[in-house]
């Protein structure tokens, strides 16, 4: 290799590498006219002063959700009017209590006073601000199936959407960001929620080969230099992101990428520096999942990798009498947290054929890399 094609210790392939952050919102978003105009034209009241409409964005993982609801919030917010805008990223905040501080400390621009407070308080906070204001809000509740255990996804929409009830005068709007296919709210809300919440479905469907395609060569040409990856090096990247079902890969696949080109010190993203980045990007979804999961729930889930190398099946039942044993975990809360496994797709659980209600538990990850990713 010539040392025209050597990159210098002091150069890099990246124009700007911002561009390839999983939360980044790109200037340019394509593909979602449609879903934006229906966005719009659901919030707009909210604008005019009035309670916005509800809605449920479902789609899979990497369909433009998130992006669509920033982009939207951001027009919002550089726009004089009544409305204020809250997203929340459920896998993060997935509590009621959380839900609101995160709202108050957005509205108000500081944490709730006393620590301790209740939700109750913390709520009566962010009515009072509404109603002295005048302000509408409205709330983006993101990948709301991560509040779909111990029922707090009822929870705070009962509080949100019956806050008129409580606090006369109070309007609130609440989107709910749903990336699981197979979530049926119809079924996981109760009466009392669905009669007032009365949502319009927004449905995100995946994107094609071509509008992958170019959606990732705006990237690499807003986030790298020309030249740096041939477009017949991106089909690889497309090919690897189509299988996958979610964008995200596809993004940091280019990112990683384009680390291992600069360590090796050449001028050009070759096929061994995407197929070294794709064996660490396949597994975003492992990260983002175990991210989110609770102290106890990361506790079951290495048990289950520890379980699963000396038995060639588990089943539910015999799966709990070593978790009751090791764990100290109550019947109730080790069924919620396998069931959140299986939801968020880290174990498949499956029932076994016969009498009870014993499942079969399987992993869906190898149990190096779960462990690694717990670590």
């Amino acid at each position: 290799m010539t040392m025209k094609n050597m990159l210098m210790w002091d150069e890099t392939l990246f124009r700007d590498l911002d561009t390839f952050e999983i939360d980044y919102i790109p200037d340019q978003f394509n593909y979602r006219e449609n879903q934006l105009r229906e966005l719009a034209f659901l919030i707009r009241p909210g604008i005019k002063g009035s309670r916005p409409l509800n809605a449920i964005l479902k789609g899979t993982p990497g369909t433009g959700k998130t992006t669509s609801v920033k982009k939207i919030f951001a027009d919002i917010d550089s726009i004089q009017s009544k409305l204020l805008t809250v997203h929340i990223n459920c896998q993060v905040e997935n509590t009621r209590f959380m839900i609101l501080s995160h709202i108050y400390r957005q509205i108000a621009g500081h944490n709730p006073s006393a620590a301790g407070n209740s939700y109750k308080r913390v709520f009566e906070s962010i009515a009072d601000i509404l109603l002295a204001e005048d302000r509408v809000l409205l709330i983006a509740l993101d990948d709301a199936n991560y509040l779909l255990f111990e029922n707090e996804l009822n929870n705070i929409l009962y509080l949100l959407l019956r806050s008129h009830e409580t606090y006369p005068g109070t309007r609130i709007g609440v989107l709910v960001v749903i990336s699981d296919m197979d979530v049926d709210l119809s079924r996981e809300l109760d009466i009392r929620v669905s009669s007032v919440f009365s949502p319009t479905e927004v449905y995100f469907p995946p994107y094609s080969v071509e509008e992958t395609f170019q959606i990732l060569k705006e990237r690499v040409m807003q986030g790298l230099y020309p030249g740096v990856l041939s477009d017949k090096n991106l089909d690889i990247i497309v090919d690897h992101t189509l299988r996958s079902g979610d964008m995200r890969v596809g993004i940091d696949m280019i990112k990683r990428a384009g680390l291992n080109a600069e360590r090796d010190a050449v001028r050009e993203i070759g096929e061994e520096h995407i197929h070294e980045a794709y064996r660490i990007s396949r597994f975003l979804h492992l990260k983002y999942s175990i991210h989110a999961l609770k102290r106890e729930e990361k506790d079951l889930l290495r048990l289950l990798t520890e379980i699963s190398r000396t038995e060639e099946q588990m089943t539910s039942g015999e799966v709990y009498k070593v978790v009751k044993k090791k764990l100290k975990l109550g019947y109730t809360i080790y069924y919620e947290a396998l069931r959140k496994l299986d939801t968020l797709r880290l174990i498949n659980l499956e029932f076994r054929d016969g009498r009870g209600r014993t499942r079969l538990i399987n992993l869906r990850y190898d149990p190096d890399k779960i462990l690694f990713y717990l670590k």
